[in-house]
């Protein structure tokens, strides 16, 4: 199975895992994005967080969950965390995976 194909299916567990551990507005970027994705491709994600939800671990349990779930190599990183040198390209190839979810933060 491709990897968009992979996602596709696996949408709406992924968004929920994302709204499990605080996350919120996931986004792909990167060469699933970009149409470029192989097998050997990781799964690029930029994500919104709620501080107030994150634990000391973040994203370490998100990210793993999703590995387990996608049986592949996930690389998270919010908007705050991205570099300068690459800010504008993610920001503008990044694709919303779903809808964002009001009041993530207190959803649970």
């Amino acid at each position: 199975m491709k990897i968009e194909e992979l996602l596709k299916n696996k949408r709406e567990k992924i968004i929920a895992i994302a709204a499990k551990h605080g996350a919120n507005n996931v986004r792909i970027f990167g060469s699933v994005a970009r149409g470029e994705a192989d097998e050997k491709s990781d799964i690029d994600l930029l994500i919104d967080y709620c501080s107030e939800r994150r634990s000391s671990w973040f994203p370490l349990p998100l990210i793993r969950e999703l590995e387990a779930l996608l049986g592949g190599k996930v690389d998270i990183v919010t908007e705050q965390g991205l570099k300068d040198r690459i800010r504008e390209r993610v920001l503008k190839e990044a694709i919303p995976l779903g809808e964002m979810i009001p009041n993530a933060c207190g959803i649970f």
